[in-house]
């Protein structure tokens, strides 16, 4: 299995070699195109989501992927129509990209009173293009696994691309899900390996600087509320009587409960304050980790007219510290799906605890038995 891991191991860096260097040369020439550059519009440019999906600029020519518009308001009615109609501040039915701070690179329209408003928006974006692309690369990695498995025996052995899949699914399955959820753990194994192998496929897409690649798909925060509201159904549509009598009346004094029901309160905020957590954390670190490596590549434009010397240090300290944060992103790509499903894990295993009577003296007993 060591072997394995450091053939494994081989690969990987050899991909990195081939494709941080190229991620450094991309977001050089997209900061190149534009002449003097705005940081912070280069940066959440590439965070925020979008209605076409960019590939690259050749000669000032922008070639870009037009998704569809898809749009309901009381005063235009429903349309769909291509991105494009609404590119370079063009208006469309009513319909046009706002530059004002509250609706900023979202699609409005003017109500009666000449007031911005933001209409019932089904379009399909680019980060909801990029979950579509990145979920069929995800059924096309576990069909194929599954198929290897369906033509060999049980006892077969895989290796190569097969063996590693394997080697993902079972770490989680057995350091995770088993120890944090307990007997009944199958149940939910199928939800928490979806769960990481989403999330982390999505984090190491996002680190791709071209076409498929490159979309901020788990820096959206909606997206990240979507998987921590599926952990909240999990936790408490299947939380055992245990569970829901430590929420609603939990082992406390009396005075704690009656009149004021101050400890179920706090418990029922435990409730919320869970999925909230899973949110923030898997938004935040991985927004962030995009915002540091687009800063560093911004600093060898920004520094061009401090002089040819300040310059050429300051390209090798971004391009040396850009290469070491993607090796740093692909770390964190795995950790943060790692720690969402340890804590979606844990959580449901919180909800499944049985009761608490006898387990002192059980213990005893076994420990007893094994001597």
């Amino acid at each position: 299995m060591q072997k394995k891991t450091d053939k494994y191991m081989k690969w990987l860096f050899l991909i990195l070699l081939f494709i941080l260097p190229v991620s450094v040369k991309a977001y050089a020439t997209e900061g190149l195109s534009g002449g003097d550059i705005n940081p912070k519009e280069i940066i959440f440019e590439h965070i925020q989501d979008s209605y076409w999906w960019h590939i690259t600029t050749i000669n000032d020519h922008h070639i870009s992927i037009y998704l569809p518009v898809i749009v309901y308001s009381s005063n235009n009615g429903f349309h769909i129509f291509s991105s494009s109609r609404i590119d370079h501040g063009h208006s469309y039915k009513g319909f046009y990209l706002s530059g004002k701070d509250d609706y900023a690179g979202k699609l409005v329209a003017l109500n009666e009173a000449g007031e911005e408003i933001r209409p019932i928006d089904l379009s399909l974006t680019k980060i909801a293009f990029a979950i579509i692309i990145n979920s069929m690369i995800m059924l096309v990695i576990f069909l194929s696994v599954a198929r290897w498995y369906k033509k060999r025996p049980k006892n077969a052995v895989p290796g190569g691309f097969v063996g590693a899949v394997e080697m993902f699914v079972m770490n989680i399955e057995d350091s995770i899900i088993r120890n944090s959820i307990g007997k009944d753990y199958a149940r939910y194994s199928p939800y928490l390996l979806t769960a990481f192998f989403f999330i982390f496929i999505n984090n190491l897409m996002g680190l791709v600087p071209f076409f498929p690649g490159g979309a901020n798909v788990t820096g959206n925060i909606s997206v990240t509320l979507v998987l921590a509201l599926c952990t909240m159904i999990a936790i408490n549509l299947f939380g055992n009587k245990e569970y829901w009598k430590e929420i609603l009346w939990p082992d406390v004094p009396l005075w704690m409960k009656t009149p004021i029901p101050l400890m179920p309160v706090i418990e029922l905020f435990g409730v919320i304050s869970k999925p909230f957590a899973l949110t923030i954390r898997l938004f935040a670190n991985i927004t962030a980790g995009h915002a540091v490596i687009l800063a560093l590549t911004c600093l060898v434009f920004i520094t061009v007219r401090m002089g040819v010397a300040m310059n050429m240090g300051m390209t090798v300290f971004s391009v040396v510290l850009s290469i070491f944060m993607s090796f740093l992103e692909i770390l964190v790509a795995y950790i943060q799906a790692y720690v969402f499903t340890m804590l979606s894990a844990v959580f449901i295993g919180l909800s499944r605890q049985e009761h608490a009577h006898g387990t002192k003296e059980n213990k005893v007993i076994s420990d007893v038995k094994s001597i």
